[in-house]
């Protein structure tokens, strides 16, 4: 029998994790329904709707940020038979990545720094800030 996991992630910024999810051919939609496992369904206030047959509920984590705000969110979904794996990596490893990177190239951005991207043969990616003061 599979159920909904949910793996310790901080996602803070959904329109970097919006950005990941499009470099990935995926799509996060606002307020749907997460599928799993025998038809098992779950609502959320963020889901990302993959090409297989489950999904990955984005919700509020429980407590607050540093800075005393409900703006953190977590992943959750439904592991079995490694339909999620493949599109996302183990652990959701590669939207995890996108999403660090989206993330850092947006911040970069926001503090006047350029960004060069390059991917690696062994899949990480070199991210090269330049530019400013950090």
């Amino acid at each position: 029998m599979s159920h909904f996991t949910t793996i310790q992630t901080q996602i803070k910024d959904l329109d970097a994790l919006v950005c990941a999810c499009v470099e990935l051919g995926i799509k996060l939609v606002p307020d749907s329904t997460c599928r799993g496992y025998a038809g098992v369904v779950r609502q959320a206030p963020y889901v990302i709707k993959l090409k297989g047959p489950y999904d990955i509920a984005v919700e509020p984590a429980k407590g607050k940020d540093a800075n005393d705000h409900d703006r953190t969110y977590g992943l959750t979904t439904d592991w079995w038979d490694g339909h999620v794996a493949k599109e996302v990596g183990i652990g959701y490893g590669r939207l995890l990545q996108s999403y660090g990177v989206h993330k850092t190239i947006r911040e970069a951005s926001l503090r006047g720094l350029r960004t060069t991207r390059r991917a690696q043969a062994d899949g990480s990616i070199l991210l090269t800030l330049e530019g400013g003061s950090l």
